[in-house]
């Protein structure tokens, strides 16, 4: 692997999001003297900020996107260096740069993330969001547009469809409810109401600094530069509140107008001319929900067309493609023997270590092999990138020193904290039966408008729980759920508003 500049370096990462500059930011805290020497493909890193640990496994935090600077400077140590990785020899341990330059690691923690998995490629009209990059040419796209379809139904599809106004949205999920990664249908009905009416006025003060490179953030109608996302250069995986400071507004005087298309994927897209040749005749915007009877045809003529599973086409301006990503393992494991996951991931045990030598993976790249907790499962998420991150440059910084390590306790039970349509979300363990088969029942408590609080019970003990809303309950369910007290005594009394259960475990 012949270059014209390498150097040798201790720790090596690769990726500037959450996971790979939190996996820097602990290798630099534990080797003071050492360089640690970061390589991301983005002008910017994502760092986390007011770190807040709000149970033994439940954290909250924010996620700024920065310059390179922010992280040279919190520590001394860490060098950044913006390019891309071309080639990975892990039998030289060597890793090679788009700019000509190899960098000679005794430590690799591949930290790379994931791309967007896009229903096609090279269709001008489908977009995905992913990154920063792709949420700016979102945006531009959004404030010209009258209709546009949504396919997916994770934590981004959620997020735009509610923050978006002025636009009409159909939403085609391929699931009987929105939200389905998340919650079940008594959630995600709990959800709904706040699509048909208006947002608040005065949202919450976005935290995250806000930061722009002349390449990617130009919106203008005027200019016609490119972003990164456009020529599909991908930075790292967007943070927590990602659309605040984004104004996702489209040219209708509305505020939230979707229509669900349940149970349906998109089978064929057409361009405005294409369709037009085939004589079709498009589905008008429902105009009261998806329970109306009559079908009104379109007459106006659209940019793309959408042919539904379910028979049903419509016309919009563009298409946003939220179903799911796809692991960036290119170009480590071309020449490389490291094995990889059915989802595409780098296969990674209980270190956080491939199946290669000395190298390390964390975050969305990366897949675990190995046994998990019974109340935990595997999400790409940034709580568990931050997680991943740092749990990775201890088992680096172990191995380093001869020492062993066990498994951080984070991974004993599954904590996520987000937010949904405006409302505080807490999931636990497992959240929604997962693996748990019919062997279990459901405790709900729901009060509309307010609060939804879901609790998974198999043979007396607590497995997991959904709360929507200020409910105040997470710390005691989440210790109710790793002690696996027997519960029966309790019965639906666990969610009785009338007993103050958090003074009564406690």
């Amino acid at each position: 692997m012949a270059a014209t500049e390498s150097e040798k370096c201790k720790f090596l990462i690769v990726g500037g999001g959450i996971a790979g500059v939190t996996c820097a930011e602990q290798l630099a805290s534990q080797f003071p003297s050492d360089e640690i020497i970061l390589l991301t493909a983005s002008p910017l890193i994502k760092a986390v900020t007011n770190f807040k640990q709000v149970s033994k496994v439940l954290e909250d935090f924010d996620v700024e996107e920065q310059p390179h600077s922010f992280l040279e400077e919190r520590n001394p140590n860490v060098r950044v260096i913006q390019s891309a990785v071309k080639a990975l020899a892990a039998d030289q341990h060597t890793v090679c740069t788009e700019d000509g330059r190899c960098y000679e690691y005794e430590k690799l923690c591949i930290c790379a993330g994931a791309r967007p998995k896009l229903i096609t490629h090279g269709n001008p009209h489908v977009l995905g969001i992913r990154d920063t990059d792709s949420a700016q040419v979102f945006q531009k796209r959004l404030s010209s547009a009258r209709r546009i379809a949504v396919v997916g139904n994770g934590g981004i599809a959620l997020e735009l469809v509610y923050e978006i106004e002025g636009c009409e949205v159909i939403w085609a999920v391929k699931d009987k409810a929105m939200g389905n990664t998340f919650f079940d249908a008594g959630a995600a009905q709990f959800l709904v109401p706040q699509l048909e009416s208006a947002k608040p006025k005065a949202p919450a003060i976005c935290k995250r600094t806000k930061y722009s490179t002349e390449a990617c953030f130009v919106l203008g109608p005027e200019h016609q530069e490119q972003s990164d996302a456009e020529r599909g250069e991908l930075g790292s995986a967007l943070g927590p509140d990602w659309h605040e400071g984004i104004k996702l507004k489209g040219t209708k005087e509305v505020s939230h107008k979707v229509h669900f298309e349940y149970q349906c994927e998109i089978s064929q897209i057409y361009q405005q001319e294409e369709f037009t040749k085939l004589m079709k005749t498009p589905l008008a915007f429902p105009e009261h929900g998806s329970d109306q009877t009559e079908s009104t045809a379109d007459k106006e003529l659209w940019p793309v067309y959408i042919q539904l599973t379910n028979g049903k086409t419509y016309g919009c301006d563009f298409i946003v493609s939220a179903t799911g990503v796809i692991p960036n393992t290119e170009p480590f494991v071309r020449g490389n023997n490291l094995e990889v996951a059915e989802d595409c991931g780098l296969k990674v045990n209980e270190h956080m270590c491939t199946s290669a030598p000395d190298i390390y993976a964390a975050g969305d790249v990366c897949t675990t092999a190995w046994e998990p907790s019974s109340l935990w499962q595997q999400m790409r998420l940034w709580t568990q990138a931050r997680q991943m991150g740092w749990y990775a440059a201890k088992c680096m910084a172990a191995d380093t020193l001869g020492q062993s390590i066990e498994m951080d306790f984070c991974f004993e039970l599954f904590a996520h904290i987000t937010k949904f349509f405006n409302h505080k979300v807490v999931l636990l363990g497992k959240y929604n039966a997962q693996g748990l088969g019919r062997d279990h029942e459901l405790l709900l408590r729901c009060t509309k408008g307010h609060e939804y609080v879901k609790v998974v019970m198999q043979r007396g003990r607590m497995m997991g729980a959904v709360l929507i809303g200020d409910t105040d309950l997470e710390e005691t369910f989440e210790n109710l759920i790793l002690n696996q007290m027997d519960l029966s005594a309790y019965g639906e009394d666990l969610l009785n508003p009338n007993i103050d259960i958090e003074d009564y475990f406690d």
